[in-house]
C-alpha cells in the first residue's frame, strides 16, 4: 500500500519524538529560562503520564506500516535521555514493512548507548554538531562536551551505522567560519555533513534576525574552496545533496557528500514525504503547522488498529501543500508565530 496525500506526495516517513527532555540547551532552541524542554516550548514539561509508552508507539507504527509507512526516525528532545530506547528500536524493527529505523541525537549519551542500539537493529544516526572547536561548541550547546560527541561518532562508525550524518546549523557571526572546516572533516571521516538553514522560533527572533544565513550564502561559501556537483540520492526528503570535490587539488581522489536543507529560503515542501508525532501524542503533518490529530486517547485506551489508520489518514488528508515560515504565518491559521517541532533533518 502507498499512502498519497492530496498533492500527489507519497508519504512513507514519520518523525517520532519520543520525549521533550533535552540535555543541552542549544542557542537557537531553549532560551535562558528553566523549565523549558525542546525547541522553543516554553511552558513546561510534559509530564510522565502524558508521554507516550513504548507500547504504543510500537502499536502506532504497526497501524501507519500497514498504510505503507517504511522510514522512522527517532528524535526528541534529546531521545537518549530516555531510558532503555534500544527497548523501543528493538520493537520497531521486528514491524514488517519498516525498511529504515534512524535516530537524530545531540551525540553526548551516544558512546555509552551505541552497542544495545545497534544490537537492538537501529540503522543508522544523525549527530547534531554545529562547532569543531570545542570552546564554541560549549558556547553553543551551553555546557556541551565536544569530546563526547566525538566519541559518539567514532563508536557509530564502529558500530556499522554509516553513514554517520552531522547535522550543522550555520549562524552569521557565531560558526559560520567553519562551514568549510566541515566539509574537510567529511571528507576526511567519510561522515555526511548536512548544513540546515537556522530557523525561527518563539525563542531566537534575535539570534534569526541577526544570524540566519540562507542556502546560497552557504553554497557560495562551499564552493570558493571545493568543486560540488549536484547528486540526487532520493525522490523525496528536505535535503538537496552534492559530491565534493577539493577544488585547489583536481587530480586528488578524496571526495565526500554533503546536503543542504534550505528549510526557509527554498521551500522544500513539494518533497516532503512525513509526518510527525509528538511524545504526548499529538500527529502533525507538517513541521510548521498547527493542524494535528490527537492519537494519545485512542492509544492510551487501546484502539484497534483500523481506528489509528483512521486517524494517521487523517493526518495525510489534512496535510498542507507548503509552510508559511517565509511570510510569518502559521499554515492553516492567518497570522501568528510559526510553531516549532525539535529537529528538521531527514
Amino acid at each position: 500500500m502507498q499512502l498519497i496525500d492530496n498533492f500527489g506526495r507519497s508519504i512513507d516517513y514519520i518523525r517520532i519524538s519520543v520525549t521533550d527532555r533535552c540535555n543541552l540547551r542549544c542557542l537557537y532552541c531553549m532560551p535562558d529560562t528553566s523549565g523549558c524542554t525542546a525547541a522553543g516550548k516554553a511552558d513546561g514539561k510534559i509530564s510522565h503520564d502524558a508521554v507516550l509508552r513504548y507500547e504504543e508507539i510500537v502499536r502506532f507504527v504497526e497501524a501507519a506500516a500497514a498504510l505503507g509507512i517504511k522510514k522512522i526516525r527517532l528524535t526528541g528532545g534529546e531521545p537518549l535521555v530516555r531510558r532503555s530506547l534500544h527497548e523501543l528500536v528493538k520493537g520497531i524493527k521486528q514491524i514488517s514493512g519498516i525498511e529504515e529505523l534512524s535516530l537524530t541525537t545531540n551525540g553526548q549519551l551516544l558512546a555509552q548507548l551505541i552497542t544495545p542500539l545497534a544490537l537492538a537493529g537501529l540503522d543508522r544516526v544523525n549527530i547534531s554538531l554545529d562547532s569543531l572547536i570545542p570552546e564554541r561548541y560549549a558556547q553553543i550547546t551551553k555546557g556541551g562536551d565536544f569530546g563526547k560527541v566525538m566519541a559518539g561518532i567514532r563508536a557509530a562508525e564502529s558500530a556499522g551505522l554509516l553513514p554517520v550524518k552531522l547535522n550543522m546549523v550555520p549562524m552569521l557571526g557565531v560558526n559560520d567560519d567553519e562551514i568549510v572546516d566541515f566539509v574537510r572533516f567529511g571528507m576526511h571521516t567519510g561522515a555526511q555533513i548536512r548544513f540546515i538553514e537556522l530557523m525561527p522560533t518563539v525563542v531566537n527572533e534575535h539570534l534569526f534576525s541577526k544570524g540566519f544565513i540562507g542556502s546560497e550564502q552557504i553554497r557560495r561559501a562551499i564552493e570558493r574552496e571545493f568543486e560540488i556537483t549536484p547528486l540526487k540520492l532520493r525522490k523525496y526528503g528536505p535535503a538537496r545533496y552534492f559530491k565534493v570535490k577539493c577544488a585547489a587539488e583536481p587530480q586528488s581522489h578524496a571526495s565526500g557528500i554533503i546536503g543542504i536543507i534550505s528549510a526557509v529560503t527554498c521551500r522544500f515542501c513539494s518533497l516532503c514525504n512525513r509526518l510527525r508525532l509528538t511524545a504526548d501524542g499529538r500527529l502533525r503533518p507538517c513541521l510548521y503547522s498547527n493542524i494535528e490529530i490527537g492519537l494519545f486517547d485512542a492509544l492510551r485506551n487501546n484502539a484497534s488498529a483500523e481506528e489509528l489508520q483512521g486517524l494517521i489518514l487523517q493526518a495525510v488528508a489534512l496535510k498542507p501543500e507548503r509552510h508559511h515560515i517565509c511570510d510569518g504565518t502559521k499554515t492553516g491559521t492567518s497570522t501568528g508565530a510559526p510553531f516549532i517541532m525539535s529537529g528538521v533533518g531527514g
